[in-house]
């Protein structure tokens, strides 16, 4: 049954409000001025609030307009008593109240005033439902759509930068191989060139040609590197945004993961306050898996983006001593369960205190509220792809002082 404040100075209408309320079992509460109705209306939590605006001690305009303006108490269902008299005659009735009911009191009238309340909340509480599981629908349509156009832009921009630096990369070789002959070739010209004369020992002084010749081929190598690194990147991005166009296909976990953290490593260096990021892989001999690669992919970043910033939180929490003390690490390990199943775990050890994420980030009606501040909307993203879309399991586990740690279960195959 519902909560029920009446705020009622009249003593008498208070005895009739009560006794026909307690008749049906309702709980009741009585204030008899506005204030400490406003008081125990935060307190109490009611369902619905009967204000007598009748009443000299009460200002009920200003009760009703606190009430709605109060984000914990604006779903209570507001009734007036008054008369028909004060109805008619005063403009500040346009108040936002819900209902209004005339005295002397009618029974009848009055409980189905009150049942009607009832209803009227259920109805608004089915419409924010409907309205959530919508929201809930389309999130991921869009999310999807969102990154299939990124996806495509992505692919688009590394093909770009992949041609010319696979120009750059071939060449290099060519270039170090010249290169070593060269040198080679001048050293047996200096061996030769018994006595040079003035002006080709000055040219060896001014460019300083020993250190020259030595640097030169660790230029090239160290250019070699760097393409190398550039290739590796793009090939990363080229498989990190994959198309799911074709559905579900098979899919290398461990290479997901080195492609993510490929993407991330410019987040893992020391910062202001901040040791390096460590991170450990302890992966395991894993079968490829039936699954939307892309978007396992994005549930993979978003979780380790999260333990990034978690880590990142701690070191800002501890004093200045204490946070270049602290040794931030993530480590992720994989493993097969058994014949149908996978696991991916990512922990890191952060000192945040304990909470339940997963009860958060799995709560339909939580995640459905954009200003809810202890949601992460990319944990959110990653539960939809991992339980939803791939039937998998995304727990989370966390020790004051010890850390959090994400268990993902994928099975092998899509059914």
């Amino acid at each position: 049954m519902p909560k029920i404040l009446a705020i009622i100075a009249d003593a008498v209408t208070v005895e009739v409000v009560q006794e026909l309320l307690g008749r049906e079992e309702h709980e009741v509460r009585v204030a008899p001025d506005g204030n400490e109705g406003l008081d125990l209306a935060r307190e109490f939590s009611p369902d619905v609030i009967i204000c007598d605006g009748t009443s000299p001690q009460i200002n009920f305009l200003e009760v009703c307009r606190l009430v709605k303006a109060d984000r914990e108490l604006a779903t209570a269902y507001f009734i007036l008593l008054t008369t028909a008299d004060r109805f008619e005659d005063a403009p500040e009735l346009d108040a936002p109240f819900d209902d209004f009911l005339f005295k002397p009191i009618v029974k009848q009238e009055f409980l189905g005033r009150v049942r009607a309340s009832k209803r009227s909340r259920e109805l608004r509480a089915q419409l924010e439902l409907t309205q959530q599981e919508l929201r809930l629908s389309r999130d991921p349509m869009l999310h999807s759509e969102k990154m299939s156009t990124l996806g495509e832009l992505v692919s688009g921009i590394a093909h770009e930068i992949n041609n010319p630096i696979t120009f750059i990369y071939s060449n290099l070789t060519h270039v170090q191989s010249y290169a070593t002959d060269l040198i080679e070739l001048l050293r047996l010209y200096q061996k030769e060139l018994v006595d040079p004369g003035a002006e080709i020992l000055q040219k060896q002084q001014d460019m300083d040609v020993e250190f020259v010749l030595d640097d030169l081929l660790k230029i090239v190598s160290s250019m070699r590197t760097g393409s190398d690194r550039i290739r590796q990147i793009i090939l990363s991005l080229q498989d990190f945004s994959r198309s799911d166009r074709s559905g579900w296909q098979l899919f290398d976990v461990s290479d997901g993961l080195e492609n993510t953290l490929l993407l991330l490593q410019h987040r893992l260096p020391a910062r202001e306050g901040r040791r390096d990021i460590k991170v450990i892989k302890q992966f395991g001999n894993l079968p490829q898996i039936e699954c939307y690669a892309g978007l396992l992919n994005q549930a993979f970043l978003n979780i380790i983006n999260h333990a990034i910033d978690a880590l990142e939180e701690s070191a800002q929490d501890l004093e200045e001593l204490e946070s270049m003390k602290f040794k931030p690490v993530i480590l992720i390990s994989t493993e097969v369960v058994d014949a149908q199943r996978i696991c991916i775990e990512i922990a890191d050890n952060d000192m945040a205190i304990s909470k339940d994420i997963t009860a958060q980030i799995s709560d339909p009606y939580l995640v459905a509220q954009p200003a809810e501040p202890t949601i992460d909307s990319g944990l959110a993203v990653s539960y939809r792809i991992i339980v939803e879309q791939h039937k998998g399991e995304f727990k989370c586990f966390s020790e004051p002082g010890k850390g959090t740690r994400f268990r993902i279960e994928l099975p092998l195959r899509h059914s």
